[in-house]
This record gives C-alpha cells, structure tokens and sequence, in this order.
C-alpha cells in the first residue's frame, strides 16, 4: 500500500504563519482586509483538490483561484463556500458559458475574451464577476502592460463585465536577482496608477506569488495568490518556520542480500562494495518519485546547472535516501518506474516496515490515495 500522508496541523501552522506574515506587512488600504487567494491548482498542489480547498476555507481562505474550468467547476460542485477565480483568460465560448453559469470568477486577459463574455451575460442577463489580467512581461494571458487604450477600454465598455481585481504573473520571483521583478512590478503599478487617473477602480490588487509574497513585502499590494507556500515547498529562504507537510509513504515489499560486486537496477550504474542488504520498495519516478520539472521550463544556465547536477550525481552515488524507523537510507541504483532499492544493510528493518519518501506532493500520481492526518 501506498499514500501521500499531509499533515493537517503542519498545513494550518503554515496557513497561520502566511496570514500573520501578511498582517504584519500590512495592506495599501488599511480599511479592508488583506487578501490571501488560496492557489489550488494541479489537483491542491498534490494534496487533493477539494480536501485541501476545504481545509483553506475553514482556515479563512476566502477566495480560491486554479488554472482550468475543470477544477473550477469540481469545487463549486463540492459545496465549499468559497469565491473561485480561474487564473486562465479563455475565449472558447463554450468554456465561457459554464463558468459564467456556475458562478466563477472569469480572467479577462484580451478584448476578445471580454466581448464574449458580455455577450454571454447579457444573454443571461447576468453581470459577471471578473479580474483583469495584465501581461507585464510573461507572455502569456493578458493585456499587453503599454497597451494602455485597450486596457483602458475593457473596464469601461463592457457593462455586463463587475471588475473586481487586477492582476499580474511574475516570471523570475524565486530567483535571487531582482531587476526583472522589479521592472514587472512598475510596469504594473503604472498601469493602476492610469486606471485611477481615468477615473477606474481597479479593484483587489494582485502580483505577488509565493516567492514573490515571501520575498518582497512592499509588493503585497492587498492581496496575494499562495500556493507552494503552503507546502512548505518554497525555492527561496523560509524565514517564517513553514513547514513541509507531505510524504509519500509505503512498506518493503520484498528483502534479499546481495553479494559483493554485484550489479543493480537499470544500466549497472552502481555495484555493491560489499556483501548488502537491500529492501525492494514498490514505489518509483511513474509514483512521481525523482521527478524534476521539465527542462524546458527553465534558462539555459538553468539547463547546465541540471547536467551538472546530473553528472555530480552519477560520481557521487548515495544522494538519495529515504527514512525508515526513523533512519536515512540510501537509494541504490537508479529509480525504476515502480520499485527502488534500498540499502538496509546496517538497520533493523522487516518485511512491512514502513519507508518515507520525502516528495512534492504535485508529482504524485493523481491515483495515489491522500491521507490527511
């Protein structure tokens, strides 16, 4: 058997160390209350779309924002009382039709996908709850950030459209260098700043990101999209005591000892110096063990550091391990599609013992039962 087990105190402690952090940093509207939007995307980050949405709303996460309609319209069928933005702007029609007939929040990232959502309104006699996206240098959903007549046009000729918000997407937020989130950040309080002087209420205002969140205070606005965050999965320092919530956890399957100088797993790639005890684990990269973010999602110096790593890794065998009665044990071999191997060698282990796979629970296969405990 095997589960990802999330904590549920770990994941309020963070959800409580998230809020304070944005209490203490205050808001630009000291009237209302910060915003945080629970980002819940790609199935909860791994720990369950709709247990994890739940767990957010009765920490006083009042508005929840995914990527796609599907997940979308699974929360609203859930019950969960809750505001649900989608983040992605659509102008298939289709698409707009059911969102706007199950009462979620749209993205309007061009003039297209406003006008067909006015006239999916109108049609409905409804005026629809939206936010408006700005593209400050992403390039992908939104208002191009200098376009500013067209910007201009979206809040004031579409009248089936309530804005509610603006928004933007940093693209380089959990890095250390900070010119380019700088530059975004302008560029988009630039735009707000020729929303009010026409005379338009631009509604909450969102850029911030986890890292982004963690990062840098003076761009909180009030409010701020978290997800990873509440994982206690952050590529930038934790300054805050989050904590990591989830594991994948399975038992030995199967135990055997092998002989010195004997081959394992896939390639030869490693060989036993010594006469080794090894426990067979049924869990591998297709339960989304050792599994990284696809390479093309990164720079190309990002693309060498990986080889890098890569390469270190193959000189220096041992650097995976896992847990087992409370003790690190290294992964022998290269990870299989379902099974790793594990060295016992100098613990007490046993068919059925429990072995703890320190994981991102958005890599685990969808099929894999959640625990919360």
């Amino acid at each position: 058997m095997k589960a990802l087990v999330i904590e549920k105190e770990d994941l309020i402690h963070n959800i409580r160390a998230i809020k304070e952090l944005a209490k203490r940093n205050g808001t630009d509207d000291s009237k209302k209350p910060y915003q945080i939007i629970g980002v819940v995307k790609g199935n909860g980050y791994g720990l369950g779309l709709i247990e994890f949405s739940k767990i957010l709303v009765e920490q006083g996460i009042n508005i929840l924002a995914v990527s796609c309609v599907d997940e979308a319209i699974r929360i609203r069928k859930s019950n969960i009382n809750a505001d649900i933005l989608l983040l992605s702007s659509t102008c298939i029609q289709e698409e707009v039709q059911e969102l706007i007939d199950n009462n979620i929040i749209l993205t309007i990232g061009s003039t297209m996908a406003a006008e067909i959502a006015n006239r999916l309104a109108k049609a409905k006699n409804k005026k629809i709850r939206a936010h408006i996206k700005i593209d400050t240098g992403f390039g992908r959903y939104g208002f191009i950030y200098d376009n500013i007549k067209e910007i201009l046009e979206v809040y004031k000729n579409f009248p089936n459209l309530k804005i509610e918000g603006t928004f933007s997407h940093f693209a380089q937020s959990y890095e250390r260098k900070l010119a380019y989130t700088k530059i975004q950040f302008d560029r988009f309080i630039s735009v707000i700043e020729t929303l009010k002087l026409n005379g338009i209420n631009p509604g909450i205002l969102h850029i911030c990101n986890s890292s982004a969140f963690l990062q840098y205070p003076y761009m909180h606005l009030n409010a701020a999209r978290i997800g990873s965050a509440f994982l206690g999965r952050i590529l930038v320092p934790n300054k805050i005591g989050l904590k990591k919530i989830a594991t994948l956890n399975t038992q030995i399957a199967e135990i055997k000892t092998l002989p010195t100088g004997y081959n394992i797993g896939y390639s030869c790639t490693e060989k036993t110096k010594n006469q080794t005890k090894i426990a067979i684990v049924p869990i591998g990269y297709a339960d989304g063990y050792n599994v990284k973010a696809s390479n093309d999602m990164f720079r190309l110096i990002d693309r060498i550091r990986d080889l890098y790593r890569a390469t270190k890794a193959l000189i220096k065998r041992g650097k995976l391990t896992v847990t087992i009665n409370g003790k690190k044990c290294k992964v022998l071999g290269q990870v299989g599609m379902y099974h790793t191997i594990i060295d016992i060698t100098k613990i007490d282990a046993k068919i059925g013992s429990e072995v703890v796979f320190d994981i991102k629970p958005i890599y685990v296969q969808s099929n894999i039962r959640r625990e919360y405990h």
